[in-house]
């Protein structure tokens, strides 16, 4: 998959509840109590830690292990630490 296609996959992923910015300032984002992705909690944790979260789910986010690629998924995590504040 091409660069481009990854970070619009990333970012579709993550602004569908996240809000483009990250923050989880969406209707979605304060319900579900979101953190800000850019935030120190959230980019204080390790990749594997980040892709496990996105595969796997945690809380009431759903897995994607099984709707994205590694590849995908991967392109998510490098995109978060863009967020990174």
């Amino acid at each position: 998959m091409k660069l481009k296609a990854l970070v619009l996959v990333a970012t579709f992923a993550i602004a569908s509840v996240a809000g483009a910015d990250g923050t989880g300032n969406t209707q979605m984002g304060k319900s579900m109590g979101l953190k800000d992705l850019g935030s120190a909690d959230v980019q204080k944790q390790s990749d594997a830690d980040l892709t496990a979260v996105v595969s796997k789910g945690k809380g009431k986010m759903p897995a994607y292990g099984g709707k994205l690629s590694d590849e995908d998924i991967s392109a998510l995590v490098k995109y978060v630490r863009t967020l990174k504040k």
